[in-house]
């Protein structure tokens, strides 16, 4: 005995994910390993899987605000395909963005050709005058 007393076990440490270090909601992790096994390049370093996940989650974020919009706006409750195409395809960032995306399910924005439209017929100031003399006339 050296007199020494019991080391004080060290605490262990808690695991905090990269995900929570980041402040993000998308899985960090995940996102760094299948970028590696892609194959997208030879070298992947911890930054880039951050940052991709910071992306994914602000479209994520963006989509479903709007889808959530044209939801209410049709006054439902439940986010359906056919309001994540209509919030994709009026907003004019995101309909770039995904330009050549079909949504599935998703139907098509409503558009009617102003040529397919009935003509609307001008009256004469003339013939309109005339009219409400003759209808006076008893």
């Amino acid at each position: 005995m050296s007199g020494r007393g019991k080391k004080a076990a060290p605490k262990p440490k808690s695991v905090v994910s990269r995900s929570v270090r980041a402040g993000i909601t998308f899985p960090v992790g995940r996102i760094h390993r299948l970028l590696k096994k892609g194959n997208y390049a030879e070298r992947i370093g911890n930054g880039a899987a951050v940052y991709f996940g910071a992306v994914l989650e602000y479209l994520c974020a963006e989509i479903l605000e709007l889808s959530g919009n044209a939801c209410r706006d049709n006054k439902k409750h439940r986010i359906s395909p056919r309001h994540i195409l209509l919030a994709v395809k009026n907003d004019e960032e995101l309909n770039r963005l995904l330009a050549g995306v079909t949504i599935s399910d998703g139907g098509v924005i409503p558009n009617i050709q102003a040529v397919l439209l009935p003509k609307k017929t001008k009256r004469t100031r003339d013939d309109t005058s005339a009219k409400d003399v003759q209808s006076q006339e008893f």
